[in-house]
């Protein structure tokens, strides 16, 4: 039996994953948690083969730094499912923070064939994070380096400190700002914020400890 621990803050797809584990005679459900945090207490004391994770659980604390020291303490596999599509969610997936990584809406066949690859040993990580549609454009149309502007824009860094941190011209953020807003056909950056956090594109509020 694969002995498994469910973090999910949502009870609605918490009690999606629990009712997919029990059709399944492999699996025995040892707890479940909607903090990744408590999660992570949990497994100290006991055998655990399996954690099937969300990234952003109660109280922001973070699926995927609980993961990273889970995985580094004993021999638990951490699967991480998420609708996060932030490019930073599957980029620290793969540097440890977890064993494979997968998104909630491929449905159970899929998730269900990646946690038990896992378990024999493979990790599986998509190749990149799904694309959405913000307004007028899509996700996969804005850049790596649009992406690491409005990561700190979000976080409410001024143009000077964000062409500081980037080494860029301050007049070359505003112009990737700029430019992104008339892409998407927003009427100001404000809306622009609005619609990448809406969309899960950038997530600054994730608690590692």
């Amino acid at each position: 039996m694969i002995n498994t621990i469910i973090v999910e803050d949502n009870l609605f797809m918490l009690n999606h994953l629990i009712n997919m584990l029990d059709s399944q005679s492999d699996f025995s459900l040892a707890g479940s948690f909607q903090d990744a945090f408590e999660a992570e207490e949990f497994c100290k004391s006991r055998g655990i083969d399996l954690i099937i994770m969300d990234v952003q659980t109660r109280h922001n604390h973070s699926g995927l730094s609980a993961g990273e020291r889970i995985r580094k303490s004993s021999n638990t596999k951490v699967v991480i499912v998420t609708s996060l599509i932030d490019p930073e969610v599957l980029s620290k997936a793969k540097r440890g923070a977890a064993d494979s990584l997968w998104y909630k809406d491929h449905g159970d066949g899929e998730l269900l064939e990646v946690i038990r690859r896992t378990m024999e040993g493979d990790q599986i990580f998509p190749d990149i994070s799904p694309s959405v549609e913000i307004k007028d454009m899509f996700s996969s149309e804005i850049s790596p380096r649009q992406i690491d502007i409005l990561r700190r824009f979000v976080k409410g860094m001024t143009y000077d400190e964000i062409a500081s941190e980037l080494k860029l011209s301050k007049n070359g953020v505003r112009w990737n700002l700029d430019q992104l807003v008339e892409k998407g056909g927003f009427n100001n950056k404000h809306e622009l914020l609005a619609a990448v956090i809406e969309s899960k594109l950038i997530i600054t509020t994730l608690k590692d400890e």
